[in-house]
């Protein structure tokens, strides 16, 4: 009981750490999460956007590996698709179990139904959203998906000073939005990506940092993307470790 009640401190402590005050809402709602599903803030199986919780992939993929997943299939329906205008439907069948009949979503997406930094991927953005809303049917997770917004927003957004010093008046993407973009190139983990950043800025929030560290480590994330993925995985994965929470 003890451990239990020291995880829930924790993750609720990053939680605020990450997004400020929450309403006891807000926080009733997370610690239900946390108890259910073993939802880790730390590890970015949530995100709190406009007052409301919102599941992510990577945490879905989580909840149902811990919950002994049987195996899950995807199918691109064909008939609904318009490659040409970039419009892609899938359907998604998660098994629970080898006996289980499966449990099915549908995804689609498009460019009027996608973020603009995601151009160009709809086809994925499509599968992840069945994927998700499967996931979400089998294991009874009442909570939309980060993916399945239409605008697909991150947890950079709400980072004003990342914005103003990255204007977009000469018609060039903004450095968050390049970052944003290598997060869902390479499935990286947005909050470790976040830390990441402060601690290679050397500041203690990402809006501290100036912009000539922000281009440097975006540069930098690119390239260790690009040259070895697991590395950097293995790198945003020592950043997964809360601080100890005294009672």
């Amino acid at each position: 009981m003890r451990h239990k009640s020291s995880v829930l401190r924790s993750q609720i402590n990053i939680a605020r750490s990450l997004w400020g005050d929450l309403s006891l809402t807000a926080t009733d709602s997370l610690v239900h999460l946390v108890k259910r599903f073993g939802i880790s803030v730390s590890l970015g199986d949530v995100q709190y956007i406009d007052g409301r919780w919102y599941v992510t992939h990577s945490g879905l993929l989580r909840i149902a590996h811990r919950r002994g997943c049987s195996g899950l299939r995807t199918n691109l329906l064909s008939k609904f698709c318009d490659s040409a205008n970039s419009r892609w439907v899938f359907r998604a069948t998660v098994f629970k179990s080898r006996r289980s009949k499966g449990f099915v979503g549908y995804g689609d997406a498009n460019p009027s139904n996608v973020s603009p930094i995601v151009h160009g991927a709809e086809m994925r953005v499509a599968e992840t959203r069945a994927v998700n809303r499967a996931l979400r049917k089998a294991y009874g997770i009442g909570l939309c998906s980060v993916e399945e917004l239409n605008s697909h927003p991150t947890s950079f957004e709400p980072e004003k000073r990342f914005d103003a010093v990255d204007g977009s008046a000469n018609g060039q993407p903004r450095l968050r939005d390049k970052l944003c973009l290598l997060i869902r190139r390479y499935d990286l983990d947005a909050t470790l990506i976040k830390r990441y950043a402060a601690d290679f800025c050397g500041t203690e929030t990402l809006r501290d940092a100036s912009r000539d560290l922000v281009e440097a480590f975006v540069s930098t994330v690119a390239k260790e993307a690009a040259n070895d993925r697991a590395a950097l995985v293995c790198k945003l994965n020592s950043y997964c470790q809360p601080e100890e929470v005294r009672p």
